[in-house]
């Protein structure tokens, strides 16, 4: 989940018709899917694909993993325009014993699966872990924790315990050596055959469009090696700055209180200097990544392909990535070497002051800079990017609707599809939520050029270059649309309103002109 990466471092010297509701003209097939088309994730009918919507992960075994969430809270997620989901599955509930895995766990998730599609939602299912263990968070069994008795310790904010325990740090090493359990079948061995399981389990299901590989995988004991780097790079950048030497020490004992720690942030809020900080560490994450990580991903790849050819694989970058490193991975290959063309990147992207009272003080320029290195990637890559977590905005404080805007404005730049850290009860009803409920393009019939809702002239553009080869029409959810006078709709064509049910949210629905052509779309909301 979320984390302040920086900041821990440096402490520690529904039917068919419904899927996406389909004009009574168009004729959709029989298994509602999604691919992919190099750097685009593609419908059914040939329309580029916006995916948009939330994270629904439980992590308390006391519930056996599943939350509250019934058929009004799907219905919820339709009114709000999203349309998938990125829906949690905890190992420790998959397979309580070693080979054994509990259907009456997995019956839950198919009823959420079930929810879903009966309001037209896609779900991709997201392995997720934090601090690898339910023994310390959420993730792994106890029985598949090879901490080797070393001692847990925890921080002032939850992910310091990456950093700072050596069980944490251990059962990640064995977890990469590929451990063996009791003598027998190793760790990672266990992982793939839990998903071959999922997978086997799901691949006839159109409303599951793929499977998201691990949450966050982390390095390990081996990232204490990062720590002096970056603590060098930012005593080496203040130094060079203030003609002051500063040493590892001095910048190690910043950290030590809130206050402190706000103030060092601060001077690397610029882009530019922020970059010469965390690209300290890119050599040493590179080879993780590229190594461990990379085969990793491969084995699992492998498992899932042996049951299921279709299903998208989503995977996410390392730990050290979500803050700004450049990720090193790569896609995934078939068994006969070549790329496999259903991968998505499922980056993530928070600030360094996720998790703190300070989150609203998100600095631009870092925003940025984790954007743009994603993009970069997925470009390198040739593969569609989905921010698989974003945001974290908590509560009521002061700023964060703000804060939401702000990495909106970048996953629109980007054109990311994006899933927003998380729903739990009563999320709606928090300020910043408002944002989440936004005008964007869901089906395009061709290329989609830019977007943007500017929030602060309630102004929604929109423009897309034409396919003369897709016939059906594209679709832009539009939140309060039933209230908003026709003559402020300013578009070169025809279209119609489609509402939610229950809902004065709609789509607005234009035709396709059958031929290429631009279109351009400007919306003054109310």
């Amino acid at each position: 989940m979320r984390k302040s990466i920086f900041i821990t471092l440096l402490l520690c010297i529904t039917i068919a018709t419904q899927a996406f509701c389909f004009s009574p003209t168009e004729k959709p097939s029989k298994k509602n899917k999604v691919t992919i088309e190099n750097t685009q994730f593609k419908d059914q009918l040939g329309r580029q694909l916006i995916l948009n919507g939330i994270n629904l992960v439980n992590k308390n075994p006391k519930v056996n993993y599943i939350g509250p969430e019934d058929e009004s809270t799907f219905r919820n997620f339709k009114k709000w325009g999203f349309n998938v989901i990125r829906l949690g599955i905890i190992w420790d509930g998959l397979e309580p014993e070693p080979g054994k895995y509990d259907e009456a766990y997995l019956q839950k998730i198919d009823k959420q699966i079930e929810m879903a599609a009966a309001n037209g939602l896609f779900v991709f299912l997201d392995m997720h872990q934090d601090l690898f263990s339910v023994k310390y968070a959420d993730g792994a069994p106890r029985w598949a924790t090879l901490d080797e008795g070393k001692p847990h310790h925890t921080g002032a904010i939850w992910s310091d315990a990456y950093m700072i325990s050596p069980a944490v740090q251990t059962a990640w090493d064995n977890f990469w050596k590929n451990a063996p359990i009791n003598g027998k079948l190793g760790i990672q061995d266990h992982y793939a055959q839990a998903w071959k399981h999922v997978a086997k389990r799901y691949k006839n299901n159109p409303t599951v469009i793929g499977f998201d590989i691990m949450n966050e995988p982390f390095v390990g004991s081996q990232a204490q090696q990062y720590m002096p780097l970056l603590f060098g790079a930012y005593a080496q950048l203040i130094s060079k700055e203030t003609g002051k030497e500063m040493t590892i020490q001095e910048v190690a004992a910043m950290w030590q209180n809130t206050a402190s720690r706000f103030e060092a942030l601060q001077k690397v809020s610029d882009k530019k200097r922020f970059a010469k900080v965390i690209d300290a560490v890119y050599q040493i994450n590179s080879q993780f990544e590229a190594g461990p990580l990379q085969a990793f991903y491969q084995k699992v790849a492998n498992a899932i392909r042996s049951v299921d050819n279709h299903k998208i694989l989503f995977f996410n970058h390392s730990y050290f990535c979500n803050s700004g490193v450049t990720t090193a991975l790569k896609p995934m290959t078939l068994p006969n070497g070549k790329k496999d063309a259903q991968v998505a990147y499922a980056a993530h992207g928070y600030d360094l002051l996720v998790d703190t009272d300070q989150l609203s003080s998100s600095s631009d320029g870092r925003l940025q800079h984790i954007f743009q290195r994603i993009n970069e990637s997925g470009q390198r890559m040739n593969v569609p990017v989905l921010i698989g977590e974003w945001g974290a905005l908590g509560g009521h404080e002061p700023g964060r609707i703000q804060l939401a805007y702000k990495n909106l404005r970048f996953i629109e730049k980007y054109q990311f599809s994006n899933t927003y850290w998380a729903y739990g009860k009563g999320t709606e009803d928090y300020p910043y939520f408002k944002a989440l409920i936004r005008p964007y393009p869901e089906a395009i019939c061709g290329q989609l050029k830019s977007y943007h809702f500017d929030e602060t002239k309630s102004l929604f553009t929109c423009q897309w270059e034409e396919s003369a080869s897709v016939n059906a029409s594209n679709r832009i959810f539009i939140p309060a649309i039933k209230s908003i006078p026709k003559n402020q709709i300013k578009l070169n064509g025809k279209y119609s309103i489609e509402l939610i049910p229950g809902s004065n949210n709609g789509y607005l629905i234009i035709p396709a002109i059958g031929k290429k052509v631009t279109r351009k779309l400007t919306i003054q909301l109310q």
